[in-house]
């Protein structure tokens, strides 16, 4: 486990696992390569398997993510990314509340907080969240219960109501992944536009330079 960085740097492209569409790569193969295009965070979601299952993979995903130097996050399961060392855990609204988790946590352990509107995301920040993952920005089918998307337009609502790092999640792309930055968002969150893609390692370089390109058009 690291040290929550200083910047938000480690947020800039943030690759969730998926597993129905991965197109039957194995959770290694699909985190090498986005790392290899430049992921920089892996969270890995798996809802449907065991408590071992889930185990496993995440001790293999520590492993790779320790050797590539990207940050490692577990959906939901604060005990899993505390076996294995992760770097932190990621919980919705329905989640384990996030001040209970930040109380039982390492203080250097990293907690990120699903929200989907400025109330919400200023309880988060109030309750310890290191970072929002906000959303759904735009349409999005790989979560079931992810539902209306909130645009653009609130999304830099929920960035500008808080100090700490926001991720924007939701139908994010190579074609918008640009807007969500210049939204003020410190990184995109995506799942389909990579996990999916033909070549993974291709399209996570795509994407990683149009968020940099925003990045610094935004400093401007």
């Amino acid at each position: 486990m690291r040290k929550i960085p200083r910047t938000p740097d480690y947020l800039r492209l943030y690759v969730i696992t998926d597993c129905l569409l991965s197109r039957g790569r194995s959770h290694a193969e699909v985190v090498e390569k986005a790392i290899d295009g430049g992921a920089t965070c892996i969270q890995l979601r798996e809802k449907d398997a065991s408590s071992r299952e889930l185990y496993s993979h995440a001790r293999e995903l520590r492993a790779i993510t320790r050797e590539k130097d990207a940050v490692f996050i577990i959906n939901d399961r604060l005990d899993i990314a505390l076996a294995v060392g992760a770097d932190g855990v990621h919980l919705g609204q329905d989640d384990l509340p996030a001040e209970a988790a930040r109380r039982i946590m390492p203080s250097e352990m990293i907690l990120g907080v699903s929200v989907e509107n400025p109330r919400q995301a200023r309880e988060a920040q109030a309750m310890g969240a290191s970072y929002l993952g906000a959303g759904a920005v735009f349409a999005t089918s790989t979560k079931a219960d992810a539902g209306e998307p909130i645009g653009l337009q609130a999304f830099a609502e929920i960035c500008r109501g808080v100090d700490i790092p926001v991720v924007g999640i939701g139908g994010i792309n190579l074609q918008n992944a640009g807007q969500v930055i210049q939204a003020g968002a410190a990184g995109v969150a995506v799942i389909s536009a990579i996990v999916a893609a033909d070549d993974i390692t291709l399209a996570a370089g795509k994407i990683a330079r149009v968020i940099v390109e925003a990045q610094r058009t935004s400093i401007r």
